[in-house]
């Protein structure tokens, strides 16, 4: 099956080890003595646009090398005095060129992976040194040509909302709030001359005083006036009061007035990997710290590839916060569309900030245009973007915060 494995005790322990297996639980340690072995200790695979992603944890940085054979296509990746922890190998993402990953031991102290492939490909591997909490990270990319979308999580939480504790001390969640439109910019115009501007900063402000009423949260409105900001100053703001999620408020138009409905949108793959490209171009001139990482501080290998793991997980999480908030609107008023949606906002783009964009309801509809003049109305989209807020952080609660310790 290999064509650099003569041993024949080697053989039979790598297919006695690897032979029909896919996705399973892992703990292959060499049988014999190990030097300054290093410990795989955590595996994810993700497919995105061009290429299918795996990124291997390791305990220290590592040595590898690799080769190709044929008919089946594989790919054959040994990491030199390398082991792997009793964990879960991912299953190949639907529709990537990847079909299946084993593992097993060569050599009686490398460890070999073996990646099933539906057509030959040229990997591209790299060793990402620790950064941003993460330890040694060696990633490998198979290219393809097949486009996808990445597909949030449907998972839903009860509301839950964080109690003060006596005796500690939490780092504050920073919650970006950001009216859209403002000054000479009116937004959208309903039949009875409601300016968008000003409904949407009534519904920021509502919200402002509500997270600002929630322990263990901070609100930052990136305008309390009716003043024009420009997009890119939107999410300046954001980045400079380092903001844990942003969410921008708006409400909708359209040509025909019986269009009707809230919706919950975030950044599509394509306006994630056009941000990308701009960061990379101005990666020496701006504040290009992504998650807590300078991209500036690496070559251009190192630093496109932490960037793009910096957005995918931002994607993710944004996927997962704009639906539960979107769960929650559809409790208030109908929906304009039942799932969240994705576009390429410029106000959704910082990297490391998960962001979504709220329509309030289309101010272009008469009867939800009277809505959205109401006090009422804005109150319950403001309490259900707070309740979205709430049962994330149930789940994804951040260290040192009042929610890590619900």
């Amino acid at each position: 099956m290999f064509d650099n494995s003569s041993n024949p005790w080697d053989r039979r322990k790598f297919l006695g080890a690897v032979l029909g297996t896919s996705t399973a639980v892992f703990g292959l340690v060499a049988p014999d003595k190990v030097l300054a072995a290093r410990v795989i200790n955590a595996v994810q695979a993700a497919r995105q646009t061009d290429y299918t992603r795996y990124v291997f944890n390791v305990n220290g940085p590592l040595d590898f090398k690799s080769f190709s054979l044929d008919n089946p296509p594989r790919v054959v990746i040994d990491l030199t005095q390398t082991q792997m922890e009793h964990i879960t190998i991912p299953p190949a993402p639907a529709g990537s060129v990847v079909s299946d990953l084993r593992v097993g031991i060569h050599n009686g102290y490398d460890l070999r992976l073996v990646f099933d492939m539906k057509a030959p490909v040229k990997p591209r591997m790299l060793l990402l040194p620790p950064s941003d909490g993460h330890g040694y990270r060696f990633v490998v990319d198979m290219p393809h040509d097949k486009s996808t979308t990445l597909v949030a999580r449907d998972t839903t939480d009860p509301d839950s909302k964080p109690q003060a504790q006596a005796g500690h001390t939490f780092r504050d969640l920073v919650i970006v709030i950001d009216p859209g439109h403002g000054g000479k910019d009116p937004g959208a115009i309903g039949r009875r001359g409601t300016k968008e501007k000003h409904i949407v900063l009534d519904i920021g402000r509502r919200l402002h005083s509500m997270v600002a009423a929630t322990p263990g949260l901070r609100a930052v409105m990136t305008r309390d006036s009716d003043r024009f900001i420009h997009l890119r100053g939107r999410t300046a703001i954001a980045r400079k009061a380092k903001a844990d999620l942003f969410v921008s408020v708006h409400s909708d138009a359209f040509r025909v007035t019986s269009a009707r409905g809230a919706s919950v949108f975030c950044l599509s793959q394509g306006g994630a990997t056009s941000e990308a490209a701009r960061w990379m171009a101005n990666r020496e001139n701006e504040a290009d710290f992504v998650g807590g990482a300078s991209i500036a501080d690496h070559d251009q290998d190192v630093a496109s590839v932490l960037l793009d793991l910096s957005q995918t997980k931002t994607l993710e999480n944004s996927l997962d916060f704009g639906h539960r908030v979107l769960s929650q609107i559809s409790g208030v008023t109908d929906l304009h569309s039942k799932r969240v949606q994705q576009a390429g906002f410029v106000v959704l783009k910082s990297p490391d900030i998960p962001s979504i964009l709220v329509e309030s309801a289309f101010i272009s509809n008469p009867i939800e245009e009277a809505r959205l003049r109401t006090a009422a109305y804005q109150n319950e989209i403001a309490r259900s973007i707070l309740s979205g807020v709430n049962t994330y952080y149930a789940e994804r609660a951040p260290e040192g915060t009042r929610y890590a310790m619900l």
